[in-house]
């Protein structure tokens, strides 16, 4: 009779420590980032020493795991599924496309985005008010009209400006639309090149020599991932690019008016740590960016053919050297 006592007891100790054990494994988050390049790691970083502040440090407090799709939405899709069968208790998306997998995908598990440009043209919330459902996260919808007051205190007398964009790839889409509207507005002409991959990104790039005075590049990840091509382009037919992402310039843009995506990486991990300790995401706004910051680089301008003026240099947070000639 003791002994059966004692096993009994044994056997109790047993599953406490197994339930005890089990309580304390570490949350899993799970992000996934569209592809590979400055201003997306960028993001990554930020979100997660925002949350190794708040706590949620990786390997002790929380597990995490990152997954990129090398810009193909195939791939991007059977992430979102591994991350569900991995049992992920939130999934962070960065950029549009990885966000929409996994949104359609993921349906009763917590999901931050960041680095959209429209979730609500992209079909993942249902207002930035109140998203609903299980998503929510941070948009990085670009000030298109601060963005062209920009480039035209540098290239004054444009008339035609081309971009390259992936039609493809929904956010990009959403800029075009938004920037021809902007441009018109301005008696302006937008010149588009289409890449719906990145070595394409050349060839629609040198598409547009001889036809407009200036080129500007939104967020787009598929011309971002491969914008040396475009600078060379630039380069060599006298074109000054301008960016909309800040990363650009030191690979050569002559400037960007735009977020630190380190920042939005920062606020998107903030919102990760507020779910994590109870908030449904349904309830919580889309955030934006207000913060905007001027890099130049002067050396870049003048491969292109342009002298960046003293009152904008004056204005400049970062002045910035690099992307030489190839």
């Amino acid at each position: 009779m003791a002994n059966i006592v004692m096993h009994a007891f044994i056997g109790v100790l047993l599953m406490f420590s197994m339930t005890a054990t089990q309580a304390e494994e570490p949350r899993l988050i799970a992000v996934t980032q569209i592809v590979e390049h400055p201003a997306l790691d960028a993001v990554h970083q930020g979100i997660k020493d925002e949350l190794s502040e708040r706590g949620f440090t990786d390997g002790e407090t929380v597990r995490m795991m990152f997954e990129t799709a090398q810009g193909n939405t195939g791939i991007a899709a059977q992430i979102a599924r591994k991350f569900i069968g991995e049992g992920a208790d939130i999934i962070v998306a960065i950029a549009t496309p990885s966000a929409q997998t996994v949104a359609a995908a993921a349906r009763n598990i917590p999901v931050v985005f960041s680095a959209v440009t429209d979730p609500v043209d992209a079909k993942l919330v249902a207002s930035l008010e109140s998203p609903g459902a299980n998503i929510t996260g941070v948009t990085d919808m670009l000030p298109l009209a601060q963005h062209m007051d920009m480039l035209l205190r540098m290239v004054p007398n444009a008339k035609r400006i081309g971009t390259v964009y992936n039609p493809g790839e929904a956010n990009a889409v959403a800029l075009v639309e938004a920037l021809e509207i902007e441009l018109e507005s301005r008696e302006i002409k937008l010149v588009k090149a289409a890449a719906t991959k990145t070595s394409e990104v050349l060839g629609a790039a040198r598409s547009l020599t001889d036809k407009v005075d200036a080129i500007y590049l939104t967020t787009d990840n598929t011309v971002i991932s491969a914008v040396e091509a475009v600078i060379s382009v630039g380069e060599r037919a006298k074109i000054p690019v301008f960016a909309a992402d800040t990363a650009t310039v030191s690979r050569g843009a002559v400037a960007a008016l735009g977020f630190d995506y380190y920042d939005v990486g920062r606020q998107t991990g903030a919102m990760v740590a507020r779910i994590l300790e109870g908030a449904a995401p349904g309830t919580l706004p889309v955030e934006g960016v207000e913060k905007l910051s001027l890099f130049v680089n002067p050396d870049a301008a003048g491969r292109m053919g342009i002298t960046i003026p003293a009152d904008v240099l004056a204005e400049a947070e970062a002045i910035v050297d690099g992307a030489a000639r190839r």
